[in-house]
């Protein structure tokens, strides 16, 4: 990732406050900007604050605080002066740059009607998530989810922020490139909210591999029943399994001859086990193998893999 993707967030005026973050760019994985308060980043999983000169420092008392103005202004400019076109986006949470990285976006919540947000606006809170993109992340477990050259239905078992999208987005870059263990497969991407691939005007950010298709900003049951008619995929992969309306989707990809690669929060297979909604799936051996994400002295790692023969 180049420092200048992050330096270009922000209004020339801004800048200067965030030239140090940029450097620091491979390290960084939030930038939190809330109006009235310091602004916050997380980097190597640890919180720090900027000062006014753009300095990483432990200590609210001295750091820089976001006004509003300041937060318009950057608001502003991601959206190239022109918020109102990206009402969309901004009426699902967030809003996505070039190089796959996102801004969630939180404010005063207009209502179409009682089930529909119209748009946001007085946006006061902003998250920009930054992206990254390794390569490499698949290759502790690439061998495990193929038999005989044949992929296995996959389900990824993940803590929040334990590297869950970045061991699935290399998976699907492998299965679809093809590798040592198996060729490469048709595999179709349902990115729900644009973390897989980080697609920016329809165009994915991050390497998917050169057989891989993606529907962004669709809901996964949808997605998997429309890529299932459009793009006869051989692999369908999502992100955060997270409702019945999800498992049934699975179960109808899995009838139609199709693979399914996924993730769902889960610590171990002891909870994955109490989710009511996937109780069907696991009872009927859907998925050939479980691996298990873990979080050990600040760092990801893959805990266990489960084989089901």
């Amino acid at each position: 990732m180049k420092k200048e993707e992050i330096l270009h967030m922000f209004p020339a005026s801004l800048r200067g406050l965030f030239h140090t973050a940029a450097q620091a760019a491979q390290e960084v994985q939030e930038i939190r900007l809330r109006a009235e308060k310091p602004v916050i980043l997380i980097r190597k999983q640890q919180e720090y604050f900027l000062t006014k000169e753009g300095r990483f420092t432990k200590e609210a008392a001295g750091a820089k605080v976001m006004d509003a103005g300041e937060l318009e202004q950057i608001l502003q400019h991601i959206c190239k002066y022109s918020v109102y076109a990206y009402v969309d986006e901004i009426r699902q949470g967030y809003l996505t740059l070039p190089g796959g990285h996102r801004v969630g976006v939180a404010g005063q919540v207009v209502l179409e009607d009682e089930n529909r947000i119209r748009t946001i606006k007085n946006i006061r809170y902003l998250n920009i998530r930054i992206a990254h993109e390794i390569k490499g992340a698949a290759k502790p477990v690439i061998s495990e989810v193929y038999e005989k050259g044949r992929f296995c239905n996959t389900l990824i078992l993940s803590p929040p922020g334990c590297g869950k999208t970045t061991l699935l987005r290399d998976l699907v870059r492998e299965i679809s490139d093809g590798n040592a263990w198996g060729a490469g497969m048709f595999v179709s991407v349902v990115d729900e909210r644009s973390e897989l691939a980080g697609s920016y005007l329809g165009v994915a950010q991050n390497d998917l591999g050169i057989r891989t298709d993606v529907l962004d900003g669709c809901p996964k049951a949808m997605g998997m029943m429309l890529l299932i008619r459009s793009m006869a995929p051989e692999v369908i992969a999502v992100d955060e399994l997270g409702c019945p309306e999800d498992a049934d989707a699975v179960e109808k990809v899995l009838r139609c001859g199709c693979h399914i690669l996924s993730t769902i929060h889960a610590e171990d297979m002891e909870e994955l086990r109490r989710k009511s909604f996937m109780k069907r799936l696991l009872a009927e051996g859907a998925f050939r193998r479980f691996i298990v994400l873990a979080k050990e002295n600040g760092s990801c790692v893959v805990k266990k893999i489960y084989r089901c023969e």
